[in-house]
């Protein structure tokens, strides 16, 4: 398929990679972002991972607890413009939707769309946002529910950037007073911030797990200059014995090589990728050496800290020590209490939408030439 600039810069966007590399990216995947983003991850080229949440529509993400905590709901209504977020109307309208959710037994957006609107009961859901859309003016749409039911303890909410971020937490207890409900404030407030992507270690398969180590001896393969130095020694080794290095890049190694960790800004270009080309070459005596994937596990047990709520370090606390779990377990303690953080919903409104990207600049240029 063509690779469109839009793409381009799309997936320069959500990598931080270069524009070239991202075009190389593309053509390699055929198009497919996901795939490219973890093309660049391999080829150690991308700078950060795909962001978990892009900001790309407007809209509110919108949560309601029932009065004895017992059961709650997120929604996300999306609406094209900011100012139309922040209108009264369509902030009454939201919070109606949430209400509709909150009683439905629907089991999809599409069933929730087809049933009797409550408010009107001789329209539908998806007739009564038509009537919404006639009213605001833009299109409109009920994007997303989640409920959450916990009869052994409660559930906690918190909503933020004045409904852009809106997050349920699932608390099993045997205690319910204001210091547990305080502490789950808490947590719910570091999901919105952190975004984990689970709740414990425990809930990562096999398969996620194998797919990250993967991409991380492929990430380092790539870049050879930040494997361990007697692995790089030996690929050195191999590029000067066997001139896969010019004349040139050897003669500046020898010259500079008592400055190692500086060693790489003297060489050229092809020097390092043609090192990379070793290393994956001899991709099987590096997996076997301890070392090496003594780092590759110590990678991985660092990023599911970074993606599991429990494992992540409790943004209030202190000495910015404590995890999430810590934390916890120190409220349940101090107030004789059994706590399991069972799980949570996190919405943010527009995440993963692509948002129309307006040119004005561009659409004045086109008219003028129009004209």
């Amino acid at each position: 398929m063509a690779i469109t600039a839009a793409m381009v810069k799309e997936l320069r966007e959500v990598t931080g990679s270069g524009m070239m590399d991202c075009k190389k990216a593309l053509t390699a995947t055929e198009g497919d972002m996901d795939k490219a983003v973890e093309w660049l991850r391999e080829k150690g080229l991308a700078t950060a991972q795909k962001k978990a949440s892009r900001i790309a529509a407007e809209g509110l993400a919108k949560v309601l607890v029932s009065e004895d905590g017992k059961k709650a709901v997120a929604v996300e209504v999306n609406a094209e413009t900011d100012f139309v977020a922040k209108n009264e109307k369509f902030q009454n309208y939201v919070a109606q939707v949430a209400e509709q959710a909150m009683e439905t037994g629907a089991a999809d957006i599409d069933a929730f769309l087809a049933e009797p609107w409550k408010f009107d009961t001789s329209v539908t859901v998806k007739e009564a946002l038509a009537g919404m859309v006639a009213v605001i003016g833009e299109n409109m749409n009920i994007r997303r529910f989640t409920q959450l039911q916990e009869d052994n303890g409660f559930v906690a909410c918190y909503t933020h950037m004045g409904g852009k971020i809106g997050v349920l937490l699932d608390v099993v207890t045997d205690v319910v007073n204001d210091e547990i409900k305080d502490m789950a404030k808490n947590i719910a407030m570091q999901v919105a911030a952190m975004k984990p992507e689970y709740t414990s270690e425990a809930e990562i398969s096999d398969e996620y797990i194998a797919k990250e180590k993967e991409i991380i001896i492929s990430s380092s393969l790539n870049s050879p200059d930040t494997l361990p130095k007697p692995i790089l020694n030996k690929l050195i080794e191999t590029a000067i014995n066997e001139k896969v290095w010019s004349d040139e890049d050897i003669a500046m190694f020898e010259e500079k090589k008592s400055n190692f960790q500086f060693v790489f800004n003297f060489l050229s270009k092809e020097a390092k990728p043609q090192l990379a080309q070793l290393a994956v070459a001899d991709r099987a005596n590096i997996e076997g050496n301890k070392i090496f994937m003594g780092a590759v596990d110590g990678r991985i047990k660092k990023q599911m800290k970074e993606v599991c709520l429990l494992s992540q370090p409790y943004v209030r606390a202190e000495d910015s020590k404590t995890t999430v779990g810590q934390y916890v377990a120190q409220v349940a303690k101090a107030n004789g209490a059994n706590i399991t953080i069972k799980g949570f919903v996190r919405f943010e409104t527009g995440e993963g939408i692509e948002k129309k990207q307006e040119d004005f600049a561009a659409e004045v240029a086109a008219q003028m030439a129009g004209k």
